[in-house]
């Protein structure tokens, strides 16, 4: 393994649009929990809802949420597999598609269904755990080539031969702060041998398991350091993905997370603070027996904070202060019930967070098909009318 030639990879000089730097400017003072002009928005929406949007508002086909909203970030993925490979197609019909990907995951997306599911993994044992070698970190098809990739191209929809990432970047970032990504461990674990195979292998092979860990977190550190590097001063911040909660709590014990996962999650955020990138953890369910340890790795901002799965950000205010930004927070379920009133409560109430800075206003997930187009429509203006400092929220002070 070693790095390679990013010459060309440093943006053109002057060649960035005013908005966008204002835009960045309003981003990085809410990470930095500093008051901006108006609280940032933006979110992460699925391919159904978009469809869904541009029908309902009347949009062109090439309509995008993010261009006409001119939203204050966007995240962008390069190719995380383990094996950069092209999808092995197992079965297609009109209907569905089911295919082996670069994590020798077996996955069905049935095209009419907003979300594909895993159906089997190549790596059914520890010992293949144990024996399987990834491909170079710093490979640059992971970067500079289109390719099939399992994050860019089985979710939502479904695509092959994603584009180039770093084409990807570069084709954002004269009208957005770009963030890259990376997952870590437990991310990995679910999608190379599923959540299963994942706690039972670890509660009964503990230390064949920290092992497995360990090099599986060295790799994807590596991954973070070649994305970086790749991508020079074409990013603005860095995105870490790494699901480790359900509804109730961890999906481990805290004390197992601190031990075998914590430490690549602060190596990752520290090369990207090196870096000078700032740092949002994306990590699903309750995660309130772990959220200080978050604080403790220097992460900025942790998103989505799911209000079904506990999460409340007033609550971690209070408990937590300004020593960590909230990225997201607000109910997705009351966004899809269209109930206006119930909406202007819920967006009003949770722009209270947002006090002293330290809140990026995104849904507690993603927005899902089941919001209408004019609901969110209706939410970015509530954001854009009373999201501006200093902040104004009547009785929902």
């Amino acid at each position: 393994m070693g790095m390679f030639d990013t010459t060309g990879a440093s943006p053109p000089t002057g060649n960035r649009k005013e908005n966008t730097l204002r835009k960045l400017e309003r981003l990085n003072k809410a990470l930095g929990h500093e008051e901006p002009d108006r609280v940032p928005i933006s979110d992460f929406f699925w391919g159904s809802f978009i469809r869904r949007w541009r029908e309902e508002l009347g949009l062109p086909d090439d309509a995008n949420p993010y261009y006409h909203y001119d939203l204050d970030w966007i995240a962008t993925v390069p190719n995380m597999d383990p094996w950069i490979r092209s999808f092995e197609t197992i079965k297609e019909t009109s209907d569905e598609v089911v295919v082996k990907t670069g994590f020798g995951a077996l996955m069905r997306k049935v095209h009419r269904c907003p979300m594909p599911e895993f159906i089997g993994w190549e790596i059914d044992s520890l010992e293949k755990l144990e024996a399987a070698e990834f491909d170079d970190p710093y490979d640059r098809r992971r970067y500079f080539s289109a390719g099939d990739n399992q994050i860019a191209g089985v979710g939502d929809g479904f695509e092959r031969n994603s584009p180039p990432w770093i084409q990807t970047v570069q084709s954002l970032w004269a009208d957005f702060p770009v963030y890259g990504s990376m997952i870590e461990c437990s991310e990995c674990m679910i999608r190379l041998i599923g959540p299963q195979n994942h706690m039972m292998w670890l509660a009964l092979e503990p230390k064949r398991m920290a092992a497995v860990l360990r090099r599986v977190g060295q790799f994807y550190l590596d991954c973070s350091k070649a994305a970086i590097d790749a991508a020079g001063e074409w990013l603005d911040g860095f995105v870490i993905w790494g699901d480790v909660a359900y509804k109730k709590t961890t999906f481990m014990h805290p004390n197992v997370w601190r031990e075998h996962y914590k430490p690549w999650v602060k190596a990752i955020t520290d090369y990207a603070h090196a870096k000078r990138l700032k740092v949002i953890y994306h990590g699903c369910g309750n995660v309130n027996a772990i959220f200080e340890d978050y604080i403790d790795a220097g992460i900025d901002g942790f998103n989505p904070l799911e209000v079904k799965a506990g999460m409340d950000a007033l609550d971690l205010r209070r408990r937590f202060g300004h020593r960590m930004c909230f990225c997201g927070n607000s109910d997705i379920q009351v966004w899809e019930s269209g109930d206006r009133q119930a909406i202007r409560r819920e967006v009003l109430r949770k722009l209270n967070a947002a006090r002293g800075g330290g809140l990026i206003f995104q849904s507690d997930h993603s927005v899902s098909s089941s919001v209408s187009g004019q609901t969110y429509d209706y939410i970015v203006n509530l954001v854009r009318e009373h999201g501006r400092y200093p902040l104004q929220l009547g009785e929902f002070e």
